[in-house]
């Protein structure tokens, strides 16, 4: 646990959660790129207060991401204990391009050429799991010979173009992209008929 997290008054706990929620909230809907201040109006509080809850743009971000990261964790892992790789392998795709087009702000933080704090180790973790659950699946004849674990973080970067769409299509745009790049990624494609 953080050390500001230690027994604070109720009142500065509301503060800190109603940022933390507010910041999720506008990153989900509009990326990384909103201002610090547009984060404190949202949530109710001076500029002061946000600063002295996170006094650093990256500390306010790992805290609004801290969710999605252990549920990208999540994903990953349950891929990984997949005694078929393959399964395993498209099944953690699959989650996380459902992730990717819930939270815009997340999957920019995570998939920056340069992501930082908390964000770049999880990145650094997570794609290692991926590549040794890549390699198991290409040796086993089921993924492309050629695969590289950058072809991963492409799928998942084309994947961010899905947030266009409406609200309420976008679980199943994730659902159709992903079945599209698994078949792309797949050692023998599956030809239309």
């Amino acid at each position: 646990m953080p050390p500001q997290m230690t027994r604070l008054r109720a009142d500065a706990q509301e503060n800190r959660d109603r940022i933390l929620a507010a910041a999720a909230e506008l990153f989900a809907e509009r990326g990384l790129h909103v201002g610090m201040r547009e984060v404190a109006r949202r949530a109710g509080v001076g500029p002061a207060t946000l600063y002295r809850r996170f006094p650093t743009r990256q500390a306010l971000v790992d805290e609004a991401f801290s969710a999605e990261v252990e549920a990208c964790r999540r994903i990953v892992e349950d891929g990984c204990a997949q005694a078929d790789p393959w399964t395993g392998l498209t099944e953690a795709l699959r989650g996380l391009l459902v992730l990717n087009v819930r939270n815009r702000g997340f999957v920019d933080a995570l998939l920056s050429t340069m992501p930082t704090g908390a964000l770049a180790q999880h990145r650094r973790e997570l794609l290692g799991l991926l590549d040794g659950l890549a390699a198991r699946a290409r040796d086993a004849g089921r993924l492309r010979a050629d695969f590289v674990i950058d072809d991963l973080v492409l799928v998942l970067s084309a994947g961010r173009g899905l947030g266009a769409a409406r609200r309420e299509l976008l679980p199943s745009a994730a659902h159709r992209f992903a079945d599209l790049a698994i078949d792309a990624l797949r050692a023998d494609p599956v030809t239309p008929r």
